[in-house]
């Protein structure tokens, strides 16, 4: 048994992991705002992980061996965690994502064409930090989700106090009406309905996971590893948007129609114009095994539509 403590945690993936841990004999602390309460026998603390005096004081005098951070989105968080957890963890685990790659948001080593990127694509030791920006702006960090992460991630780098590793996520896909982005529904809607699906005339691929999968990987890196560092996750394979909408219009039954799309236009969730996509072989090499993302795919989809047919009360 491990004390685990999770910032976040109450939706998705990051409940699920939750649960796991639970489930797997773990002693877990959930830190949210107080919005939603964790499954019975998880302790629950309510504090603003924003407000440094208040996050510690809802820490009291615990310690924990792993915190697992689902809601860190800038370098000013990653900050405040640093000094409230250090002396009170050996392990951070930070859950990132692969828009930390997106050559659109940042200057990145070229990767060559059509090569999957490993970790070192981005090495948060490099990375320059900038807190003075305005982070706290919303339509900012918005506009800047990339960004905030790959500084947080380098904060956390170079913080003394515990080992850290980062969790790069890559598209998450599945649980239905859990799926709170709403891009694998934007799919299934528009196919059902017949309209039209702006994408690039050059879609290039990208990578993807399922929500189960990336709980089952980051109970595995909070209990069972003990890397530092970056670690890609993503189910095996690549998918471009055409062969997302063609795993939808199987079930639907309906023949997707698209519309390539104008210079500069907004495409489609998933429609890339550029190369997206990430390598998951440093987590192999860990002892990791991933599922394909064709094996689950369909049954992503089926439970969208699903959740699509449902009415809402």
């Amino acid at each position: 048994m491990q004390r685990i403590c999770v910032i976040g945690g109450s939706r998705y993936f990051g409940k699920l992991l939750v649960e796991r841990l639970r489930a797997t004999g773990h002693q877990v602390t959930v830190i949210n705002r107080g919005s939603t309460r964790p499954p019975a026998g998880v302790e629950h603390l309510v504090a603003d992980r924003d407000d440094e005096a208040s996050l510690i004081a809802a820490l009291g005098s615990r310690t924990f061996d792993v915190v697992v951070d689902q809601v860190c989105y800038t370098p000013v968080q990653a900050a405040i965690a640093a000094r409230a957890f250090g002396g009170r963890t050996r392990r951070y685990v930070m859950t990132s994502t692969i828009e930390v790659y997106d050559p659109a948001t940042a200057a990145l080593p070229t990767a060559p064409t059509g090569t999957p990127v490993p970790e070192d694509g981005v090495d948060p030791a490099t990375w320059l930090v900038a807190m003075d920006l305005p982070w706290h702006d919303e339509a900012y960090l918005e506009a800047h989700y990339a960004e905030g992460k790959r500084q947080a991630e380098a904060v956390f780098t170079r913080t003394g106090g515990f080992a850290f590793a980062s969790v790069r996520s890559a598209h998450v896909l599945g649980g239905g009406a859990q799926e709170f982005t709403g891009r694998l529904a934007y799919y299934t809607e528009r196919i059902r309905r017949g309209e039209e699906i702006p994408v690039h005339a050059q879609a290039l691929p990208t990578v993807f996971i399922h929500y189960e999968e990336l709980a089952r990987l980051l109970l595995w890196a909070a209990t069972a590893a003990d890397f530092t560092g970056a670690v890609n996750a993503c189910s095996d394979g690549l998918l471009e948007v055409r062969d997302l909408a063609a795993t939808v219009a199987a079930q639907v039954g309906r023949k997707p129609v698209y519309r390539v799309v104008s210079a500069g236009e907004t495409a489609s969730p998933f429609s890339c114009d550029r190369h997206y996509a990430m390598s998951n072989t440093r987590a192999k090499e860990l002892g990791f095994t991933f599922s394909r993302a064709v094996d689950w795919l369909p049954g992503a989809v089926a439970e969208a539509l699903t959740a699509s047919a449902t009415p809402t009360t």
